[in-house]
């Protein structure tokens, strides 16, 4: 036997573990680690969220290749969009459906003429909020609810976007964080595609500007609880 064979029949429940497990991760469920702050106050840089692979495809392993479809995307789902447009991963909230109609009026969402519904909410524990100091709002539109996070000392030039189509089988996402995200207002509309999975619960989250040390008040979270757990304090 060639010394290669040996090493591989030595080894073969390790490989056949490696494999099991790349297929796993790579078409069925993973984490993601969140480089950056673009989702806040939802997601925080160093949170790891757990991704559903088949929320929306069964896929071939380590392709976009679809062989069946188990779900259709929703208004509000939170998504990993593999962009070619971006030429990386993001992370991302789905806001307009194929055949809407999106708008952005000084940061208010407008979807097929009809403006989101918004009151102001008390700033959310663990923010991640750092030295630009911001207002917190909760948007509704529909079954869509969750806070959004507006720079008072750094707004977006793209604060004001549209309207736009969307067009058959691709998606409109923006970022929870409005001032501070590069989404569809950059890089256009993302093909259906391109989304890899829906997540809606935090795996485990590490404090990078504290020696990583654990949040574990985050640990096994669902994504969007902050809107009932920080009461709105008025219309607006």
């Amino acid at each position: 036997m060639s010394p290669f064979r040996k090493l591989l029949a030595e080894n073969k429940g390790t490989l056949a573990f490696i494999a099991l497990m790349i297929v796993f991760r790579s078409a069925i469920a993973d984490y993601n680690v969140v480089p950056s702050g673009s989702m806040l106050p939802t997601v925080m840089i160093g949170d790891r969220i757990l991704v559903d692979k088949m929320a929306y495809d069964l896929r071939v392993p380590l392709t976009h290749i679809s062989l069946a479809r188990t779900g259709e995307p929703q208004r509000g789902d939170i998504v990993t969009v593999d962009s070619r447009q971006a030429g990386e991963l993001l992370v991302k909230r789905i806001v307009g459906l194929p055949g809407d109609v999106v708008e952005l009026r000084d940061n208010t969402l407008y979807i097929n003429g009809q403006p989101a519904h918004y009151v102001q909410a008390a700033l959310p524990a663990q923010a991640g909020d750092g030295v630009d100091q911001a207002a917190y709002r909760d948007e509704q539109f529909g079954p869509m609810n969750h806070l959004v996070r507006l720079s008072q000392s750094h707004p977006s030039l793209h604060s004001s976007f549209g309207p736009v189509v969307v067009p058959a089988d691709h998606y409109m996402m923006l970022g929870d964080n409005r001032d501070n995200s590069m989404d569809s207002r950059y890089f256009g509309f993302f093909a259906r595609n391109e989304l890899m999975g829906r997540t809606t619960r935090i795996a485990f989250s590490l404090d990078s500007d504290n020696a990583y040390r654990p949040r574990f008040e985050r640990f096994g979270r669902l994504l969007d609880t902050s809107v009932q757990s920080n009461p709105v304090t008025k219309p607006q």
